[in-house]
């Protein structure tokens, strides 16, 4: 968690970081300003001291409700330095990063640079800084990075954001069960009143109707229906009409609308009735979630609770992304992640990648069967917090019902 950076850069040899950003969403900029709605500016941190916002004029005040000690550039000289480097681009980006480094104290050493931009800006960027900073040493990270490392474990401050995010997602699963039960059968298609197909697009309009009345954004939510729902991450087809007796996986994972913390979660439905297949493959599916859950842990590697899914489903018959390595059914992905300001964060609940759980982590349970040839796919999905006592703490508020009813 944020408390951890000074350790976490000190293990990186970090003597301090800079977060640039864009005008997108920067997850990093908003771990450290606690949501603070920035269009431009950076933050920077100097190892054993606050973190301190460099803002524009135009949004010193905003960049304050970050609760960071904040720059505004103009007192910087930002203004001046453009007049000066007017015609000189690359001395302008070399002397104003120096400037802000050094108004942290920060006057030389190695830097961490982290953030969000354009790839083609920042490659250009790095040539122009080395030349022009000697005596900093700017560096990046793949792999598990400072940030990365950070986020494995929540804050109570965010953890309230969290169950915030997940009490309101739950709530529109639910208001989009009962949109669906509120219609009638026509043969085996699901109608309105007036006797019109429902479509996977007229129900998605709906929830994107209910999250934003919730102050919640739609991120690429899937709801794909029969051979579609074999795909895992098959987003369905829009013109598509609701079928009785078609598995539907519906994976919502929104988050506070203009960026900020997610909720993941997924259930599969069957409208009016379910096939024998379905059944006894959504039984499977709900056995191994169970055993996930008593798996996951703190202090336990990530591939455990995986590898007892995959033991599981392989005693079955069913093929995993072990047993048959780049199989397009069975059980073809990894239990879980990381959720928090990103849809996939550390840690991972998998065979290949070894993360250890710890209390204080926020992640998904996830196990799925998915058998396209054959017309379905299944998937159940808890979001979950592993809480300061290490129990196991689930965020889902939505019932596991397989059959949804019609009103008629």
């Amino acid at each position: 968690m944020k408390s951890d950076l000074d350790r976490l850069m000190a293990e990186r040899n970090l003597d301090g970081f800079i977060v640039v950003t864009d005008e997108s969403y920067n997850a990093v900029r908003d771990y450290l300003t606690n949501g603070a709605r920035v269009t431009h500016g950076y933050v920077i941190k100097k190892r054993g001291f606050p973190a301190v916002m460099v803002a524009s004029g135009m949004e010193v005040e905003e960049a304050k409700t970050s609760g960071l000690d904040v720059l505004n550039q103009n007192a910087l000289g930002y203004s001046d330095l453009v007049k000066t480097y007017r015609s000189k681009p690359a001395d302008l980006r070399a002397v104003w990063w120096r400037t802000m480094l050094e108004a942290v104290e920060i006057h030389s050493g190695r830097v961490g640079v982290y953030g969000a931009g354009d790839l083609n800006v920042y490659l250009e960027v790095f040539r122009i800084l080395e030349q022009h900073l000697p005596d900093y040493e700017l560096v990046g990270e793949t792999g598990m990075t400072l940030f990365d490392e950070a986020m494995v474990t929540k804050g109570p401050d965010e953890i309230e954001r969290i169950r915030s995010v997940a009490a309101r997602t739950s709530e529109v699963v639910r208001l989009t069960w009962d949109y669906i039960a509120g219609h009638r059968a026509d043969g085996d298609n699901v109608v309105n009143a007036n006797g019109e197909s429902l479509t996977i697009g007229d129900v998605k309009r709906f929830i994107r109707r209910q999250l934003m009345e919730r102050e919640l954004e739609d991120t690429g939510m899937i709801f794909a229906q029969g051979r579609d729902a074999g795909f895992p991450h098959s987003r369905g087809q829009e013109d598509q009409p609701l079928q009785q007796g078609q598995a539907i996986i519906f994976d919502l994972f929104p988050r506070e609308l203009g960026g900020g913390y997610h909720h993941d979660m997924t259930r599969t439905w069957s409208i009016g009735y379910v096939t024998d297949a379905v059944q006894q493959t959504y039984d499977t599916v709900m056995e191994a979630f169970d055993r996930a859950i008593e798996q996951t842990k703190p202090g336990v590697n990530g591939n455990v609770p995986q590898e007892a899914v995959q033991d599981y489903f392989e005693s079955l018959g069913h093929p995993t992304s072990r047993s048959h390595p780049g199989t397009g059914e069975g059980y073809v992905h990894s239990l879980g992640h990381g959720v928090g300001l990103k849809i996939h964060e550390r840690p991972r609940i998998s065979h290949i990648v070894y993360d250890t759980l710890q209390k204080g982590s926020v992640l998904t349970i996830e196990p799925g069967l998915y058998y396209p040839d054959k017309g379905y796919g299944i998937r159940i999905e808890d979001m979950v917090l592993i809480d300061e006592s290490g129990a196991l703490v689930t965020l889902t508020d939505f019932h596991k019902e397989l059959v949804l009813p019609l009103s008629n």
